[in-house]
């Protein structure tokens, strides 16, 4: 009796009839959807000229689709418990193809940014619904093994995006970022239709009031950084708008969700300390992560020169000491303690960060791909980590809502992240050519400027020459800039750590 009892308590909530299979499908689902943060990256420039964009309002194919997933991500657990897992799964991956061919054929920004949207709510699940789906078809000793399967699926979406649209984009065209999407997205369809099996649905209230107002908040406050820059920030009555919305949204939610029955998240998981410190550090990969991932296609592409085929190969290092690190080390990490491993992540990627300041604009590919290998490995030291302290002492039952925090806090952290980069980086981009500018002379010039208008055409030439120089200089200055700003932030992190209780460790 005591042999069967125990067999009931380590079988899985999920038991397939093929869980390779079932995984497979789970898991490529989930890596389609991160695949598409990053596989814009590099087609960006030619996506700029095809929908008449401009270099600031581009971004808005990028975080379109991360603020669509953060608005909808919320909804998770409640759709979950509703529908079912797999009900929820198979709607998911199909609106998500569907929107991913709807991208595909897009012939403005408007709708284009539209389509992204539409992409972004269909797949907001898919992450957080796989790590269910992985975590319940495994028993407890198989769970950290899985956990480092699922956590270098998330990370190989981001990383090998570039190279993949890089790829697409110089051998076909920027909108077959889009519809590789098809295939995958069918096979995985057929996959999780065959071999996921239903799970129990259960009656339960939806906090919408909750929802709404989170909602509104995380979308004003993305509007003011999207928006800002071209209007002048608060000199501008809509951005002053979208300042009063998120203050009072946010407010009200804060005062909502913590006096609620039944709020749109358990309040009960906020007690965890490990897990509310947890989500800080989600918001902080995010945030550093992406916005790297966003920059560097511009930056080896513009200032360098690169096509994006060759931009994502420069990328694609991050990966490789990713994967390698996680391979040679994934079994000793969840051995040790996470908290000294994540303390050690946070270094190698400020360092990686400091590294990528020295960076000029005649270099040649060493440095690019000495600073990508450590900040790969910096991410592994991270990722898996972070997982850990995040869910090693929360209850099981909190497991889906849980994860679809988490996943809304590294989607928040990725698009304004995005956001806040991009206009940083167009701000100094104007005050460094200001500056510059001001020291081009009668002596540095290489023809008489009194005496401009009698070179004719050569002189205008000439001009436009010396301000493509500013230009290339400016920039450059200003994405130094931008990494400096990462590594503090990923340093400034660190003293969380102090925050984080010792998990006892299962037998």
């Amino acid at each position: 009796m005591a042999n069967s009892a125990a067999e009931a308590a380590d079988t899985p909530p999920i038991v397939s009839r093929n869980r390779t299979l079932m995984l497979i499908g789970t898991m490529a689902a989930m890596v389609m959807y991160t695949l598409d943060t990053t596989i814009a990256n590099v087609a960006l420039p030619h996506m700029t000229a095809s929908l008449s964009a401009t270099q600031d309002t581009i971004t808005w194919v990028l975080t379109s689709y991360v603020l669509a997933s953060a608005v909808a991500l919320p909804l998770a657990g409640w759709l979950v418990d509703r529908l079912g897992i797999r009900m929820m799964m198979l709607a998911s991956v199909l609106l998500f193809t569907i929107a991913s061919m709807l991208c595909g054929i897009a012939q403005s920004l408007e709708q284009m940014v539209l389509f992204r949207v539409l992409q972004g709510l269909a797949g907001a699940f898919l992450s957080p619904l796989a790590q269910t789906v992985t975590l319940d078809s495994s028993t407890a000793a198989e769970r950290p093994r899985m956990m480092g399967i699922y956590t270098q699926g998330v990370m190989l979406g981001p990383i090998t995006g570039p190279i993949i649209g890089g790829y697409l984009t110089d051998n076909f065209s920027w909108r077959w970022v889009f519809y590789v999407n098809l295939p995958v997205g069918l096979l995985c369809f057929a996959l999780l239709f065959l071999y996921l099996p239903r799970t129990p649905t259960r009656a339960r209230k939806v906090d919408l009031t909750g929802w709404f107002l989170v909602a509104i908040t995380v979308s004003a406050v993305q509007l003011i950084l999207d928006r800002g820059l071209t209007l002048d920030w608060f000199a501008s009555a809509e951005i002053v708008t979208y300042a009063v919305l998120a203050l009072s949204a946010g407010w009200l939610a804060a005062f909502h969700l913590s006096g609620a029955r039944q709020p749109l998240f358990p309040t009960a998981m906020f007690r965890d300390r490990n897990f509310t410190v947890g989500l800080a550090f989600m918001f902080l990969i995010g945030l550093v992560m992406m916005s790297v991932m966003a920059l560097l296609p511009g930056l080896l592409q513009q200032i360098y020169g690169y096509t994006p085929m060759q931009a994502g190969m420069l990328l694609a290092p991050r990966g490789i000491g990713m994967l390698a690190s996680i391979m040679l080390f994934g079994r000793y990490m969840a051995k040790m303690d996470p908290r000294l491993l994540l303390a050690f992540g946070l270094l190698l990627m400020a360092a990686s960060m400091w590294m990528m300041t020295g960076w000029s604009i005649e270099m040649p590919h060493g440095p690019i791909i000495a600073a990508g290998l450590l900040q790969g490995l910096g991410l592994s030291f991270t990722f898996m980590p972070m997982n850990l302290i995040s869910f090693a002492t929360l209850p099981a039952q909190y497991r889906t809502d849980a994860s679809s925090l988490a996943n809304l806090m590294r989607n928040l952290g990725s698009s304004i992240g995005i956001s806040a980069a991009s206009v940083e980086l167009a701000r100094n981009i104007q005050i460094n050519h200001a500056e510059l500018g001001a020291h081009i002379t009668r002596t540095i010039a290489p023809f008489n400027l009194d005496q401009i208008t009698a070179y004719g055409d050569a002189g205008e030439v000439g001009l436009r020459i010396i301000d493509g120089m500013v230009n290339q200089q400016a920039a450059m200055i200003a994405y130094i800039n931008d990494f400096y700003a990462m590594a503090v932030a990923c340093l400034a992190a660190i003293p969380l750590l102090f925050l984080v209780r010792t998990a006892k460790r299962a037998p």
